[in-house]
């Protein structure tokens, strides 16, 4: 079922300029998150990764719509101050896109190092996988820190 898009009046452009900013800002937050994710994707589950696939593909797919209605604003008259905001909005449309694109690379490539993935392999996989830098080893903690070093306590005098 394919469904008519609503173009909205003029009057809806501080609306749509919430929506896109809001859009931005969250965009630029998950890009963050999932970067912080790189160096131990393991932290991160199958359904955690497939839910960002699926939620900013959708927003990727609907960048069109924005783009259309920035157009069909951008064809009436209106002031300069609406101009400059269609504008503005315009490259919020072109940030949105780049930090979409990105946030669904970092999503496939640490789709492979979720940990189901890392309980799937066997124990030799991940010991080579370990001793080859992949994987954290002993002297990080769970979320791939670096532990800071045993010392042995001081005698008390």
């Amino acid at each position: 079922m394919s469904m008519t898009p609503q173009w909205q009046p003029v009057k809806q452009l501080p609306l749509i300029a919430y929506h896109l900013d809001e859009m931005v800002d969250d965009a630029r937050e998950q890009y963050q998150n999932l970067q912080s994710a790189r160096a131990r994707p393991y932290i991160l589950d199958d359904y955690t990764v497939g839910r960002v696939i699926k939620v900013f593909s959708s927003q990727q797919n609907d960048l069109w719509l924005f783009e259309e209605q920035l157009r069909r604003w951008g064809v009436e008259p209106v002031s300069p101050v609406v101009r400059q905001e269609i504008e503005r909005l315009k490259a919020q449309l072109v940030r949105l896109g780049g930090l979409l694109k990105d946030i669904l690379a970092l999503a496939e490539e640490l789709k492979a190092g979720t940990i189901e993935k890392m309980l799937a392999k066997s124990e030799v996989e991940l010991g080579l996988e370990t001793l080859m830098g992949k994987w954290p080893g002993p002297d990080t903690d769970a979320m791939g820190e670096n532990k800071p070093p045993k010392t042995k306590p001081k005698p008390r005098l």
